[in-house]
C-alpha cells in the first residue's frame, strides 16, 4: 500500500468516525468540561481544537504556512505559547460551526495530501515547530491524523462522561 493510499484511508475514515460524534453534542453541551482534575478544556474548546488538528498542521508540513501572522516565526515561539493551557485555548460560537470547521479542515488534508507527491511522502524531511526531530512527510503526516483521532477519542469520552448514549461502536465508526 502507498503512503497516499494509507493517509487517504485514514483521512476518511478518521473525519467520518468525528463528524458522527460531533452529531451527538448540542450547543448547551459546550460550557461543559470533566469535574475533576485539572487544565481540561471546556466541550467548547475541544471542538475548536479538533477543527484544526489535522488539516492545517498538514498544510504547514507541506507547505511551510504553519498559519501564523507575518513577521512571527513558530520556531522561536516559547513553549507555553505553543501549548497553552486550557484556559487560554479558544472556544466555538456552536455545533454547527464546529461541523463547518471540520469539513474545512477534512477538505484542507486532503487537498494538501492530493498536492504531495508519493516521492515526497516518502522521502522529504519533515519537522515541526513543536520537535526538530527529522521524519519522513508521510510519518508527519500519519502523526497529524493520530493527533485528529487522540482528541476524537477525547472527545467519545466528554460524551460518555456526560451521559450521552455512546457505545465503541461510535468510536470506530461501526
Amino acid at each position: 500500500m502507498s503512503w497516499k493510499m494509507l493517509l487517504k484511508k485514514e483521512l476518511d475514515s478518521t473525519y467520518k468516525v468525528t463528524q458522527g460524534l460531533l452529531e451527538m453534542v448540542t450547543d448547551k453541551d459546550l460550557q461543559w468540561k470533566p469535574a475533576t482534575g485539572n487544565n481540561w478544556m471546556t466541550m467548547g474548546q475541544l471542538l475548536m481544537h479538533i477543527t484544526n488538528a489535522c488539516g492545517a498542521s498538514i498544510k504547514g508540513f507541506v507547505t511551510g504556512d504553519w498559519g501564523m501572522p507575518e513577521g512571527v516565526d513558530v520556531s522561536e515561539m516559547p513553549p507555553e505559547d505553543m501549548l497553552p493551557s486550557a484556559e487560554k485555548l479558544p472556544t466555538i460560537k456552536s455545533v454547527a460551526e464546529a461541523k463547518k470547521l471540520l469539513a474545512e479542515d477534512q477538505k484542507l488534508a486532503v487537498h494538501m495530501l492530493d498536492i504531495t507527491s508519493e516521492e515526497d511522502l516518502e522521502k522529504k524531511p519533515a519537522t515541526a515547530p513543536w520537535d526538530p526531530t527529522v521524519m519522513i512527510l508521510g510519518h508527519r503526516m500519519l502523526q497529524m491524523i493520530d493527533h485528529l483521532k487522540q482528541h476524537k477519542g477525547q472527545l467519545f469520552y466528554y460524551l460518555k462522561l456526560q451521559g450521552k448514549p455512546v457505545h465503541t461502536g461510535h468510536l470506530w465508526g461501526m
